[in-house]
């Protein structure tokens, strides 16, 4: 009997255990912003932030144990620990705007600079843009610190500017980092530093810090054994040390290997912070919405001129200041900090681009004029091309992937149990489907294979990747042709691949990468989106040694520099470029710079054609490519700006519903008059928002909207004419169609009025504005959704 009521007093403990369980709430990181930070003292403004996080606790030390930062600089805010109650409850004080989750996010992952005009040739009487700026601008990367890696999600006077890189950390001992003999002082406005005793800074790279309170509470302590993360700014995934070596990288010489010859970022006299807050887990980089936070507020503290980060959450997306990236990259552009982000790979379908806040810039990616053609000969006499990184020639038995695999499908699961050693393994995309290359890899690995053709739509073949076993890409026609000669053959082919070669020139580009995320936001509508596309397709960069170029298990090999695909890519060709433009033009905002990249940019290839976009070879629109492809070279000399004004960011916080006292938090300079929502703000959409592009998210009737240009060409005397390229079905009239400029930095305005003159229902319709003076060609893309089904057109 006693053992009976024991067993029912256990049982009943547990379940009274199990329902006090079920009705505590459960915590998570959350994050409190305040608005601009107006404390000039960063210790009372941390006392003020505890005295509000303890109005949810019992006591101010419970409340102490739960915060994790206190942002103090670049903006007002702290992340904690808390339930959804203590959210809640904090979500109603007046002083605070928003409270989120902090959010994980993932990584959106030589000749590059060449393709886009910038040389290091300097034996001209006048030194290339790439040599003579950059000094004086300090490069900011949020990533996975110094030389990193990533990994396919399959396998889990420029010499003083500042760029900040929010990524995966850095490996210090590049050749992309060393200190250049003629490097001048770090600029005295640097505040910065390096954290952790296993990264040394020098002239080249001035601070390293690195932010795990975040990831730690969501995923425990680094595991340095698994992942074989090192706790300081050192990288070891390599995505970091990739991007940073993209954007700022010293020029290194006689890189060997494919791609070989000069290696160098965008402003490769630049100087680099680096900022860790991804980290490795189960072989991706992972970041945490708190530790960007803690890096964005370091990084605006510190000095940085530009800050680059290829991160970010595929839709639904987050509304605007509930996320880091909106936080972070508002302030940052507020202290004028060009905010450059990649715009994520989750193309081709469209309304997937992420990072759409208009403070900052969203980057695609596309091709290069790259190549590297691979051999296929087969007994001796038929012969092909395909696409590949093979060092030297192979020789071996052609195969079709039935012998080896269950319907021919090469997938790890449908391996038949026999070995194909010595056998080269035609395999099909189309049949599965596979849908990674990665896949088929693995599957002729475990086969024992030599190497693998595979034969895929060239729209989503990305051919410079380093392969964990050779493998050369065709198109479904060569893999065809492949697979009937071995139908007719009386005899098992030989088939000898490779080695390939590498070729400039003979390929059109660019091309928009069928993986770069396309618009419209799913946000902001209004606001076109991705701004920029730039070249994010087999870029080489700096790759730390003690990381295989793959992170696949039995992948031992060690490089120093490796080919790596992504927005994450293309983002610091975007923050390069801005470091010259910064260094070019220091009196110029981040709207002027992001003004002048976008006006500049181009929307044909070098065959004069227009780009197409990969995944289905027609036509780009401005959702595939934005502005166009980035030149940096016309961005230097744009003739006439964009600027962005406080009024327009007040209009834009208006419509979006924040009220008058809340945008006066968030403000860091104001009047009262600048920050009140007036009637006449309360338009449907911000159309009227003083972007590079204009975009009329629905058009019932006709509407008019304002753009404001700045003269900044060489010449205080000038005069532009307006020429427009009507989009189908409206008319589109500009006034005034001319402006007289009379002095340098002089401001007019002008009005475009859109009329439907067809009926539609949501229909997109693109055009474009251009304006010139014979010298600048000053071009703005005109999106319309068409929206007059049942009214009737005037």
């Amino acid at each position: 009997m006693t053992r009976s009521l024991g067993g029912i007093s256990f049982a009943l403990t547990l379940l009274l255990y199990s329902s006090v369980q079920a009705t505590t709430p459960i915590s998570h990181v959350y994050i409190v912003y305040l608005g601009a930070n107006r404390l000039q003292n960063a210790a009372l403004a941390s006392r003020h932030h505890l005295h509000l996080l303890s109005k949810v606790f019992t006591s101010k030390e419970d409340a102490g144990r739960s915060m994790l930062y206190s942002y103090t600089y670049g903006f007002s805010g702290f992340s904690a620990k808390l339930n959804s109650t203590q959210a809640a409850s904090l979500a109603k004080m007046n002083q605070v705007i928003t409270v989120f989750k902090s959010q994980s996010l993932k990584l959106h992952t030589t000749r590059s600079w060449d393709f886009l005009g910038l040389t290091v040739d300097n034996t001209g009487h006048t030194p290339p843009p790439q040599l003579a700026y950059g000094s004086d601008v300090i490069v900011g990367i949020f990533d996975t610190g110094l030389f990193s890696i990533s990994i396919s999600s399959l396998f889990q006077s420029s010499l003083n500017l500042k760029i900040c890189y929010f990524r995966l950390g850095i490996w210090p001992e590049s050749e992309s980092f060393k200190e250049p003999p003629e490097a001048k002082p770090i600029p005295s406005s640097w505040k910065g530093k390096c954290v952790g005793g296993d990264v040394r800074c020098n002239r080249k790279l001035i601070g390293a810090r690195f932010y795990l309170k975040g990831f730690e509470e969501a995923y425990g302590e680094v595991d340095r054994t698994r992942d074989r993360e090192y706790r300081s700014p050192r990288d070891r995934l390599g995505h970091g040390t990739h991007t940073a070596s993209t954007a700022v990288g010293s020029v290194v010489s006689n890189v060997s290997g494919f791609a070989g010859g000069v290696a160098r970022g965008g402003a490769p006299s630049a100087r680099l912070a680096v900022y860790k807050t991804c980290w490795g887990k189960d072989f991706e980089g992972v970041c945490t919405e708190a530790d960007i936070l803690a890096a964005f507020d370091d990084a605006v503290r510190d000095g940085v001129d530009v800050i680059s980060a290829s991160f970010g959450s595929s839709p639904p997306l987050t509304p605007f200041f509930e996320s880091s990236a909106d936080v972070g990259g508002f302030h940052a552009a507020e202290r004028g900090i060009s905010v450059v982000f990649s715009g994520g790979n989750d193309g081709p379908d469209p309304g997937l681009v992420q990072n759409v806040a208009p403070w900052a810039v969203s980057v695609a990616a596309s091709t290069m004029d790259r190549s590297f053609p691979t051999n296929i000969v087969i007994d001796g006499g038929f012969t092909l091309t395909g696409q590949s990184l093979v060092s030297q020639e192979i020789t071996g038995t052609l195969a079709l992937a039935t012998t080896y695999f269950d319907g021919g499908v090469c997938k790890w699961e449908n391996w038949l149990k026999k070995l194909a050693t010595e056998m080269i393994i035609l395999c099909f995309s189309t049949l599965g489907p596979v849908q990674f290359i990665e896949e088929a890899q693995a599957a002729v690995i475990r086969a024992n294979a030599s190497a693998l053709i595979f034969a895929a739509s060239p729209t989503k073949q990305l051919v410079e990747e380093v392969d964990v076993i050779p493998t050369v890409r065709v198109d479904i026609l060569g893999g065809t042709r492949i697979r009937n000669y071995l139908a007719r053959s009386p005899t098992v082919p030989v088939v000898k691949v490779g080695p390939s070669k590498t070729v400039i020139g003979e390929i059109t580009a660019p091309s928009v990468a069928y993986f770069s995320s396309r618009g419209p936001s799913s946000l902001s509508p209004d606001i076109l989106k991705p701004d920029i596309t730039a070249p994010g397709i087999g870029i080489l960069g700096a790759w730390p040694p003690k990381t295989p170029p793959t992170l696949l298990p039995g992948d031992h090999r060690s490089v120093e520099w490796n080919f790596q695909s992504g927005t994450s890519m293309s983002c610091p060709h975007v923050a390069g470029v801005m470091a010259l433009l910064q260094s070019a033009h220091p009196d110029w905002s981040p709207a002027a710079i992001r003004s002048a990249i976008m006006t500049t940019a181009g929307t044909r290839d070098t065959s004069n054609d227009l780009i197409l976009s990969g995944g289905s070879m027609k036509p780009t629109d401005p959702f595939d490519i934005g502005a166009g492809h980035i030149n940096p070279l016309k961005a230097m000399d744009p003739g006439l700006v964009y600027n962005t004004k406080t009024e327009d960011y007040v209009l834009f916080l208006c419509n979006i519903g924040y009220t008058d006292q809340q945008i006066k938090s968030m403000l860091l300079l104001h009047s009262e008059s600048s920050t009140t929502c007036l009637p006449s703000h309360s338009y449907p959409t911000n159309a009227d928002f003083n972007y590079p592009s204009i975009t009329i998210p629905s058009l019932r009737f006709t509407r008019t909207i304002k753009r404001t240009v700045s003269n900044v060409g060489p010449n205080k005397n000038t005069v532009f004419f307006v020429d427009i390229v009507r989009p189908v079905g409206v008319e589109v009239e500009v006034w005034p169609r001319i402006l007289v400029f009379s002095k340098c930095q002089q401001e007019h305005s002008y009005y475009v009025t859109f009329t439907p003159t067809k009926t539609s229902s949501g229909r997109y319709v693109f055009g474009e504005i251009i304006w010139t003076n014979g010298f600048h060609r000053v071009r703005s893309p005109l999106v319309v959704c068409l929206s007059n089904s049942g009214f009737v057109a005037k």
